[in-house]
This record gives structure tokens, C-alpha cells and sequence, in this order.
């Protein structure tokens, strides 16, 4: 991946050097509409809600990972590649730089999961994940660790379009393109900055069987179909977090 090549970004690359690199494969995005007031009050006062013509949305992303390794290192082996899954919404910070607010992330991987906790502060949990690929049908069943029958997810996904670049401004692209992500600890609120190359996005179809991932009080993801993208690989940079107050 070309670091200099960021015509497409909203903003700048960091001026200090990237910490991890990270391929992700197989990737659905499932979106929903959730009405704002219900999903307001669970994200910090320091943000705001983020909104596509009025609306917010909820999104849970199924995929694997790979190639995780630190800057200058090689990649770590038994640790380097597992599948994940990540419940999100979408947020700015006193209206500038809109990223990604993760309400958690499931893992496979037990030391991914710790070392993501620490050095990242973001909410991960470890999970049983078993993945299966039929020519271009993934197959997904995850279940998160000691929490009973409470935060699962299973279902199947196909791309079924040609791949393309979401235009600006549309729905797919302010789904997709989002460059920054925020977490907080102990009350305080930290971003951390992303790069890649344009999403290569194509429609998909999925079935979903079991989705209890999604845990809000007056909404659930039964209750009505959602947006569907499917990316085949996308290779990212990360850098470290960024302490906002």
C-alpha cells in the first residue's frame, strides 16, 4: 500500500509514521437506520452522532484479518490472522473529521483481543468465529466467550454486482469512507487515524439467521432488511490514538 497516494482522502495522512498495518478480507458491511434518540444517549457527550440525510445508522461488519503486523516488525505468528466482528456507528468531534464509533468488536484471537484493549482502548471480546467460503458465498457463526446465548451472529453473504467505487456523496460512500475512529477510557476521549485505498465495494445478498449482536433497548435489526456491501480485501494503515481531552 502506497502511503503518498491519499488524493482520495477528506484530509491529510498524519505527519508521524503509521504504528500497524492490518489486510482485512471478506468483508460485509449490513446497515441499518436507527432513529437518533435511541442510539444518542449511548455514545459520549464529546461526540455527535453522525447522519446521512437525517438519519443514523447501525452497522454490524463480518471478516477476516490478516497480515497484522507492527511498523518494522514482521508479522507475529498464531496472531497475525483471525476473524472479527464489529457493531458500529458513525460520529464526529465538534463537527470535524466524521470516523467510526465502535460499540464492540469480536475476536478470535485471545492476544489480539488483549493487546487491542490496551493499546488501542477499544471494546474487544474474545468469541468462537468459525468462517467457511463456497466459491463466493461466506458463510460466518460467531458467538462471544462467557456470555451465554446473548451476542451472536450467523448468516451467509454473496456479492452479487461488479466491484465499484462508491461516488461521493452517496450513501455507500458515507457508509465506507471513513478515515478515523474514536474510543474513549476512564472518561477520556481518543481518535485514531486510518488510511487506505478507496473501498472496492459490490452489492451483496445476505442471509442472516441469528443476529444478536446488536444489544439497544427499541431497536432491532429483525425488524427490517438492511444495506448491503461486500469488499474482497482492503489493506489499511493505523496509527496511534490521538488524546482529544
Amino acid at each position: 500500500m502506497k502511503v503518498n497516494n491519499v488524493d482520495h482522502r477528506p484530509w491529510p495522512i498524519p505527519s508521524k509514521p503509521w504504528v500497524m498495518k492490518q489486510t482485512w478480507h471478506d468483508l460485509l458491511f449490513a446497515h441499518w437506520e436507527i432513529d437518533l434518540e435511541i442510539i444518542k444517549p449511548l455514545i459520549p457527550k464529546s461526540l455527535d452522532i453522525d447522519t446521512y440525510e437525517g438519519k443514523a445508522w447501525i452497522g454490524v461488519v463480518p471478516f477476516q484479518m490478516s497480515g497484522i503486523r507492527l511498523r518494522n516488525l514482521p508479522e507475529i505468528p498464531y496472531t497475525s490472522t483471525f476473524p472479527e466482528l464489529n457493531v458500529r456507528t458513525y460520529v464526529t468531534y465538534r463537527g470535524e473529521k466524521p470516523g467510526v464509533f465502535f460499540f464492540s468488536l469480536d475476536a478470535a484471537n485471545l492476544v489480539a483481543v488483549k493487546t487491542a484493549r490496551k493499546f488501542f482502548r477499544l471494546p474487544y471480546y474474545y468469541a468462537d468465529i468459525l468462517v467457511e467460503k463456497e466459491k463466493e458465498t461466506v458463510f460466518y457463526h460467531s458467538k462471544r466467550r462467557d456470555s451465554s446465548d446473548q451476542f451472536i451472529f450467523k448468516g451467509n453473504y454473496t456479492p452479487v454486482s461488479a466491484r465499484f467505487e462508491a461516488e461521493l456523496n452517496s450513501i455507500d460512500y458515507w457508509l465506507t469512507e471513513r478515515y478515523c475512529l474514536y474510543t474513549t477510557h476512564h472518561n477520556r476521549l481518543y481518535r485514531g487515524e486510518i488510511s487506505h485505498q478507496p473501498w472496492q465495494l459490490q452489492l451483496a445478498n445476505a442471509e442472516i439467521s441469528m443476529n444478536s449482536m446488536v444489544d439497544i433497548p427499541g431497536f432491532s435489526p429483525c425488524d427490517s432488511q438492511p444495506l448491503l456491501h461486500y469488499s474482497n480485501r482492503l489493506d489499511v494503515l493505523l496509527w496511534g490514538l490521538e488524546e482529544l481531552g
